[in-house]
């Protein structure tokens, strides 16, 4: 969250909206807060995390759901299931004004806000019980990160 509240931050002040898209998971995996931003027409993301796969998005997308599908076959626990379950719709920070930008105090109001804002299901009962898991090879990338905790 906090990374993509900074590329948002850094957005702005480049003349472009301060927009977050959430990815939720399912229990035992983790959220993943990205950065949206606009080239024409298109949609791309500002995204970091310490694994090799849940980063950037060249501004390729039509549409929010096609970019948020794009993290779909990568976000899966150790044993293959996959997780993503629902993705929110843009989350324009210019709600909050400009305090968010040098708030000494916790931030989790945006936090709760996001997580309460519309969300859309990926997929219904029928197709996540069809999912196939990761196999091998993918779950092995999986593993690859920048730093060892």
């Amino acid at each position: 969250m906090e990374a993509a509240m900074l590329a948002a931050a850094i957005f702005w002040y480049h003349g472009r909206p301060p927009i977050l898209l959430d990815l939720v998971s399912t229990k035992g995996d983790d959220d993943h807060v990205v950065a949206l931003f606009k080239e024409g027409n298109r949609w791309g993301a500002v995204s970091k995390t310490n694994h090799a796969v849940l980063r950037y998005r060249d501004p390729i997308f039509r549409d929010v759901r096609e970019l948020a599908l794009s993290y779909f076959n990568e976000y899966f626990l150790h044993d293959g299931v996959k997780t993503l379950r629902t993705y929110s719709r843009p989350f324009d920070l210019r709600r909050f004004g400009h305090e968010w930008l040098v708030a000494k105090e916790n931030l989790f109001v945006i936090t709760d806000a996001l997580d309460a804002s519309p969300h859309t299901r990926i997929m219904n009962a029928e197709q996540i019980r069809n999912l196939r898991k990761a196999d091998r090879i993918e779950r092995k990338t999986g593993r690859v990160v920048d730093w060892k905790k």
